[in-house]
């Protein structure tokens, strides 16, 4: 590796290229903006490492290998869907290739005015009303023959079985009850299947990959764990991110039975259980949000 720098930071196999590669990057396969400034960005999430380019792009390298697999799925299906959806998604303006030591394909997609959401920064019931009007029309948009989830978020939850038991072995049983996350769990493989048409859905709904403005939903962010599946999926977020004022309005406004609400529960569980665990040393924060997430599965 000329110029990227390995870390031990939230993952054993993290890579995060410095900004002069990021720089040779963009001057070798976009010329067109090889005069524009670069800036990093602080680490916000777990998959990317972001770089402002300019005023209105931004540049999303990943740091492992899993989001690099989704760089593809971004660049073809995001430009396809976005029409469809109420608001700006990121669609991919550019699709950068391996180079420079630089080990996996990246994107370039248009910087996007918002801010974080907090319980401050809306009206909780208008709040829910939005993200669920959101997630009905994902969940309208034509199949198009995009990619159709067979495991993980959003596919079938026999499939995450063996997942959920792993770490939930792994996990430190003082703090919560074996016996009550598995109870949560087997109550989610219990409820009906989805027997539906796979909807499109984003799969990976909380604060940081939302962003509103003037109090209201300005654009949905990080679809890399977005394909067409179980809407259930979706219904996560109650036990993440969505305030309590709110999750009456979510729920509501996403629209859908007992049995989603159910496997929904299954949902948020594999990756607060696995969560909890594994950036317990490496991101305390993350940590202490997964478990509060399965206590409140729990509760």
């Amino acid at each position: 590796l000329r110029s990227c720098v390995m870390t031990t930071g939230m993952h054993a196999d993290e890579l995060v290229a410095d900004d002069e590669t990021v720089r040779r990057l963009i001057a070798e396969q976009f010329p067109q903006w090889s005069s524009l400034p670069v800036r990093r960005l602080p680490p916000l999430g777990t998959d990317n490492q972001l770089f402002r380019l300019g005023d209105d792009l931004l540049v999303r390298m990943p740091r492992i290998p899993g989001p690099a697999e989704a760089v593809a799925f971004e660049h073809t299906w995001l430009p396809r869907l976005a029409p469809h959806l109420p608001v700006t998604i990121p669609a991919p303006v550019g699709l950068g290739e391996p180079g420079d030591g630089f080990p996996w394909p990246w994107t370039v997609v248009p910087w996007i005015e918002g801010s974080t959401p907090t319980e401050s920064s809306y009206d909780p019931e208008e709040w829910g009303a939005e993200l669920g009007a959101f997630v009905r029309a994902c969940r309208a948009v034509p199949g198009m023959d995009g990619p159709v989830v067979t495991e993980g978020r959003g596919g079938p939850l026999p499939a995450l079985d063996a997942w959920v038991r792993d770490w939930t072995d792994k996990a430190d049983t003082t703090a919560v009850s074996r016996d009550a996350v598995l109870a949560v769990w087997e109550d989610a493989l219990a409820a009906p299947a989805y027997d539906g048409e796979p909807c499109w859905f984003h799969g990976d709904l909380h604060d940081g990959n939302i962003l509103v403005r003037d109090g209201h939903l300005a654009a949905v962010i990080d679809w890399g764990a977005a394909g067409r599946g179980d809407p259930a999926i979706e219904l996560n977020a109650l036990w993440g991110y969505v305030p309590p004022a709110a999750a009456e309005p979510y729920r509501e406004a996403v629209g859908l039975d007992e049995a989603a609400y159910r496997r929904a529960r299954g949902f948020a569980l594999a990756p607060a259980i696995s969560g909890w665990t594994y950036y317990r040393d490496t991101a305390p924060e993350t940590s202490q949000g997964a478990l509060e997430t399965v206590r409140r599965l729990i509760a």
